[in-house]
């Protein structure tokens, strides 16, 4: 055998043995990807699914993120996690409304959308879960986050539940929020700017206590009204089909479900005849 076919045949034992290691080494790695899709879970539990056939802009703010309709003026959801130590927070509120800097001009509502128009300017994200941050708390005003609300309704019932959202916040360290307008197809609008006027709103909250999920919805009527706190619940399942929103995709499927398919005031904490 001449030297140049030695040297071929060496090689290709090399690549070979090469080969059979890289494999060996592959199929004995720990399982990464697993540890990492869980924790992406947790981070990301509170974002619903991409809109379909819905103008849609991703903004994260530092309190919360939201989806924003340049067709509305108003967003489509606003998501973001709330937890025992924000909610203790001492930031005294802001009261600013502005537009949002991340909203290009001619896509954003005005204050003077709102002036004279008998509708307060209901915050999603509420002003006191930003306690805990000077930032968060001025960007809760960014209209961006705010939408045409009922006076009785935002200082009312819609209040209530974020007072209670917070207490369980309190109470289980951790609630993920996620809250929007329910739009028709053609709104009522207010302003120069064509702000759309909301049919109504929802609120879904989602906690983990020790691995068993659980969720609920309410949804209220944007017009004053009083009654106990059961009437407005729901499932999640229920507010996806009236708001065309997937939420809650990040969790696995056999715990979405479960989670969204349930109304059960007992997990809660929550004082339903209030």
């Amino acid at each position: 055998m001449s030297k140049h076919s030695k040297y071929i045949k060496v090689n290709l034992i090399l690549i070979a043995v090469g080969f059979v290691i890289a494999v060996f080494l592959l199929a004995n790695q720990p399982n990464v990807t697993q540890n990492l899709t869980e924790d992406t879970v947790i981070q990301k539990v509170e974002i619903p699914a991409e809109i379909a056939g819905r103008k849609e802009q991703i903004i994260c703010h530092t309190g919360y993120t939201v989806s924003y309709n340049s067709d509305w003026k108003i967003p489509n959801w606003v998501a973001y996690e709330l937890t025992k130590e924000e909610v203790g927070g001492a930031v005294e509120r802001y009261d600013v409304f502005m537009p949002d800097p991340e909203v290009p001009s001619d896509e954003s509502a005005t204050t003077y959308d709102y002036k004279g128009t008998g509708w307060d300017r209901g915050h999603m994200a509420p002003a006191g879960d930003m306690k805990w941050s000077e930032q968060a708390m001025k960007e809760s005003f960014y209209l961006s986050n705010i939408c045409p609300q009922n006076k009785k309704l935002n200082s009312g019932i819609w209040k209530d539940l974020e007072e209670q959202v917070r207490e369980l916040a309190r109470q289980k360290g951790k609630i993920y929020v996620v809250c929007g307008p329910i739009v028709s197809q053609r709104p009522k609008t207010i302003g120069s700017n064509n702000v759309a006027v909301p049919d109504a709103f929802f609120k879904v909250l989602l906690q983990d206590e020790n691995g068993n999920w659980s969720a609920i919805a309410f949804m209220y009527p944007n017009q004053s009204g009083r009654k106990p706190l059961s009437t407005y619940a729901m499932s999640v399942e229920e507010i996806q089909k009236i708001t065309d929103i997937d939420f809650f995709p990040a969790l696995p499927d056999s715990i979405e479900q479960k989670a969204e398919s349930e109304v059960d005031f007992s997990k809660w904490n929550i004082k339903s005849d209030k």
